[in-house]
């Protein structure tokens, strides 16, 4: 089956294009880039709706083949296109993406030479730019040391940014990771904790709207980038520090020329509809290369994330196995320390006993080479082509499904060339890949047919370590389909149903959840990811309640389509996702106070039966059975803590 389709038609103008001209619009007119020269500096700002959304914001860069940051001069010839394009992708909140844009592409001079390219793409809602660099004389590769790429917004604008680690730091020495909370509503002129701010980040612009900006495209051919901001309340591209990756390799970006930087993307939205619902990740990028095979994804459960490293043996797995062939579910994590407490001649024998269950088991390996000291292992396989290649013609001889390869620490250009080296050999063996303790994935699901999600959030693993990240665990929710899950899959390995984190549910015994079990379901369909490994147990099923149980046996990880419904980062978020004729409406809130809605749901037609999975003031769940009224709108309550869920029924 193809995983794509792909339809591109162009119409192509080239002219002279005067200063008012320098303007390129979205396909609906709403959405203006304007790009000029201001001394010599070439700069850009974006219009929303007659608003301005970005102010007057630098471009250009310094490389070692020159300065290409000042004393330039915009060419009068633009060329510009019209872009049409039709794919279809499994493993993304939206099946089926028809993309529209308005492509220009401004050259500057330096000395009456063009230097760089900026093109952009203006679709509804969405920006997307990347440079092109051109050879200088006789130069056919250059090393970009630093963009002066920025953002300005206007006076008043507030954030919703994670910031990012000092490098070699946190466990291990694996940071910086993306695994920091974010601070909502936050005034602008910081920069974190003094390294800046991971992507993708939020702002709001006063009443005007909202902006998120990220990047995508990023692979081994260059590196990735964060966010840092400036004392004067701007904000500028930051390449990765050098100390990352325990300080190898370069911190710059190599490219052969002509070549391209990857595409900084912008969404733009007077509600925070585009930002939920915006595919602009992969809509620029394509196919690196073809799938080995129709890849499954599905559900999955892992005993890690409740009984933790010492459960890693052979009958503990034994029994996950068993709980998810009882539950449905596709695959199991055999997670961290299998190679010495499990060993791989017991693996082999738990393999063969999943597939007797019709069950494929996902192995942990530690990505490490040079640059952890995280102890966990296998170790010493992924970083090696020799030896991976052979560990993963064994995985794919005993039906292996799927890797999770965690601790990379770093954004350089030399570690992404891991991930994708790591990426392409797996799909010569069938094998899916799942990423933590990493970055963030820039439009990967496309570019990889094999990738299946990636962690680069505060993930589960934190509400077992520490009661703080229990006690904020609604407020984060409320925030990832903003920000993080806007951008790309999230395997956040969540939809707990214990009530304390620890191998059998014992009160008082390790961090306690302060969240429903209508919370807990509604994560799974909040949460974005075409692989879901749950925080489920096999004690839940005797101590969850029946109707839990049976939801988590149904909820699809693939979806057709995501529609925002209401929300507030922070605060509270309702949102839709389809999967084929049916909708599944989740909501949680983080506030103290019950939060009363009325949500339209046009969507549903009326006297449609539905299922409503709902929470008292005491976070007590119920399910109920109703039919859709006439005017397709409900009336709901969801307590502090507490979730909402609806599922029509056809």
């Amino acid at each position: 089956m193809k995983s794509y389709i792909l339809a591109i038609f162009f119409i192509l103008i080239i002219g002279p294009i005067t200063a008012q001209q320098n303007q390129l619009t979205s396909p609906d007119g709403k959405l203006v880039v304007a790009v000029d020269i201001k001394n010599g500096l070439p700069v850009y700002s974006v219009l929303f709706n007659d608003k301005t959304f970005i102010k007057e914001s630098p471009l250009g860069m310094e490389t070692n083949i020159g300065d290409f940051t000042q004393e330039l001069t915009l060419s009068e010839s633009v060329e510009t296109n019209q872009i049409k394009d039709s794919y279809e992708l499994r493993n993304i909140k939206q099946s089926k993406v028809d993309y529209s844009a308005n492509e220009a592409v401004f050259s500057f001079l330096k000395a009456d030479k063009t230097v760089f390219d900026v093109e952009f793409q203006v679709s509804n809602n969405n920006i997307a730019f990347r440079y092109k660099v051109h050879p200088q004389k006789e130069t056919r590769s250059c090393v970009v040391n630093r963009e002066s790429t920025g953002f300005v917004f206007p006076e008043g604008t507030t954030t919703f940014l994670c910031p990012q680690m000092e490098p070699m730091t946190g466990f291990a020495r694996t940071a910086p990771s993306y695994e920091t909370d974010y601070t909502p509503d936050d005034e602008m002129g910081k920069n974190g904790w003094g390294f800046g701010y991971t992507f993708p980040c939020l702002f709001k612009v006063n009443d005007a709207g909202w902006v998120l900006v990220s990047e995508t495209g990023v692979d081994s051919r260059y590196c990735a980038s964060r966010l840092v901001g400036n004392e004067d309340k701007s904000y500028s591209i930051g390449y990765p520090l050098q100390e990352e990756n325990n300080g190898n390799g370069t911190n710059t970006a190599g490219i052969p020329l002509p070549g391209y930087t990857p595409w900084r993307t912008i969404t733009v939205g007077e509600t925070l509809a585009p930002i939920v619902e915006t595919t602009i990740p992969f809509d620029v990028v394509e196919p690196l290369y073809e799938a080995s095979q129709e890849y499954e994804y599905g559900s999955g459960s892992w005993s890690w994330i409740i009984k933790m490293d010492g459960a890693t043996t052979f009958d503990v797995q034994k029994e996950y196995i068993d709980f998810s062939a009882v539950m449905g579910f596709e695959t199991v994590l055999v997670d961290a320390l299998w190679d010495t407490q499990i060993g791989r001649d017991k693996i082999e024998e738990l393999a063969k006993y999943a597939a007797s269950k019709d069950v494929a088991l996902y192995l942990w390996y530690n990505s490490n080479g040079y640059w952890n000291d995280a102890p966990q292992g296998p170790r010493g396989i992924m970083d090696n082509t020799i030896i991976r290649r052979k560990e993963m013609a064994w995985m794919q001889s005993i039906g292996i499904r799927g890797i999770k390869v965690d601790f990379f620490g770093g954004d350089k250009q030399v570690t992404m060339k891991v991930y994708k080296d790591i990426l392409y050999d797996a799909n010569d063996y069938g094998l899916l890949v799942v990423f933590h303790g990493c970055t963030l994935p820039r439009g990967w699901e496309r570019m990889f047919p094999n990738f299946a999600s990636a962690e680069a959030v505060r993930a589960s693993e934190n509400l077992h370590f520490g009661q703080h990240s229990c006690d904020i665990e609604a407020l984060n929710a409320c925030l990832h389909p903003f920000i993080r899950n806007a951008v790309g899959s999230m395997d956040f390995g969540g939809s707990a149903l214990n009530e304390f984190y620890n191998a059998n549910n014992t009160p008082g015994r390790g961090t306690k959840r302060m969240t429903s079990d209508v919370y807990a379901l509604a994560t799974a369909v909040l949460f974005q990811s075409a692989v879901q490994h749950f925080a489920l147990a096999p004690n839940n099923l005797t101590d969850a309640p029946e109707w839990a149980i049976n939801f988590m046996k149904e909820v699809p990880t693939t979806w057709d389509e995501v529609r925002f419904i209401d929300g507030y980062p922070g605060k509270y978020v309702v949102l839709a996702r389809r999967k084929g004729d049916a909708w599944y409406v989740a909501g949680v809130n983080a506030q103290k106070e019950t939060r009363e809605l009325t949500i339209k749901l046009p969507m549903i037609a009326a006297g449609n039966s539905y299922r409503i999975y709902s929470d008292d003031d005491a976070l007590n769940g119920k399910l109920e059975t109703e039919r859709f009224p006439k005017s397709q709108e409900l009336t709901v309550s969801i307590p502090g803590n507490g979730g909402l869920l609806i599922v029509n029924q056809k």
